[in-house]
């Protein structure tokens, strides 16, 4: 028979089953209360302007009052054999592949170079990603006076060079003006890319340059097996933002040609804003929104799944790990 002293103690009662879903809920209402208000930021911001240009795009609308002209899909079909859209299309396509060709492969390899023991590196890369900083707008009207015809930079230089008044066309001509407009877009974000493109070499561990080296590979052997391998996922990631953004590409454009000339440097946004708040055929520009919209996801979508599917199954397996 057990003594006092060797009795077990009393097992402690359950606590209730209110109290237990009460502290079941506290991290669910704390989760609630941060998220409310960015979450009603995005239904106002984001869906709301989604869901009212869809519904607009189906009417008809000059803007003025609720759409009442119903047309179904015509503003759609509009859009197949509109020689202006497709043209913004092509465009787009262009800037792309010249984005793609030229200002990723000059940025990396502007990288590369910041990446060397180089005196005053920290000061080109102040000086590079400036550009980045300045805003769209005041890049565009910075370019206005380099591209002016009359006391314009561009136009000066040509001049001093024997090229005579070639500077002073290139925004005027309908064959020069894209070009133009990439050479300010790579202006103004290459420092971006190469900042990117930067933090991602400098996240590869020195250790293996340096068994490289000891195996005696050479720079370039170095860079085509170590480098460009594990800066894979800030390629993929620049690519992907060079994309969407110039898909999207509207306030650099605006100030700089307008669209001009002759609509020849126009991209979808700009078409979408001079239907809707120029020529007020706002059912017209909705339907534009809604393919900008729409090509934006589906790009979005298919190079996450296929393109970027490696680097977020990474990320999702390490937020797990350390779970």
């Amino acid at each position: 028979m057990l003594t006092d002293e060797r009795r077990p103690a009393p097992a402690a009662p359950p606590p209730p089953v209110e109290a237990t879903r009460r502290r079941r809920r506290r991290p669910w209402l704390t989760i609630v209360a941060f998220l409310s208000p960015a979450l009603v930021l995005f239904l106002l911001l984001v869906l709301t302007p989604i869901v009212v240009a869809a519904y607009g795009s189906f009417f008809n609308w000059n803007g003025f009052g609720a759409p009442t002209a119903f047309v179904g899909l015509e503003n759609f079909h509009r859009l197949l054999v509109d020689e202006i859209f497709v043209g913004d299309l092509r465009r787009a396509l262009l800037l792309v592949v010249l984005s793609l060709g030229i200002q990723v492969p000059m940025s990396l390899a502007l990288a590369m170079l910041l990446n060397q023991p180089l005196r005053g590196r920290r000061v080109y890369r102040m000086l590079f990603f400036t550009p980045f900083v300045l805003s769209e707008v005041v890049t565009a009207v910075l370019f206005t006076m380099i591209f002016s015809p009359n006391q314009g930079l561009a136009n000066h230089i040509t001049r001093l060079i024997g090229l005579g008044d070639l500077g002073a066309t290139w925004l005027a001509d309908p064959d020069t003006v894209m070009y133009s407009l990439f050479l300010v877009i790579s202006w103004k974000y290459f420092g971006f890319h190469t900042i990117l493109f930067l933090a991602g070499r400098q996240g590869i561990p020195q250790e293996l340059h340096d068994a490289a080296a000891i195996d005696g590979a050479g720079p370039w052997q170095a860079f085509r097996r170590i480098t460009l391998p594990l800066l894979g996922p800030t390629i993929r990631l620049s690519v992907f933002l060079s994309v969407l953004g110039t898909i999207q590409l509207f306030d650099m454009v605006w100030v700089l040609t307008g669209g001009g000339p002759i609509r020849s440097s126009e991209t979808l946004a700009v078409t979408m804003f001079q239907e809707g708040f120029k020529r007020f055929h706002v059912g017209y520009a909705s339907a534009i929104s809604m393919m900008i919209f729409l090509i934006s996801l589906t790009f979005g979508l298919l190079y996450q799944r296929f393109v970027l599917r490696r680097d977020l199954e990474g990320a999702i397996t390490t937020i797990g790990d350390r779970r």
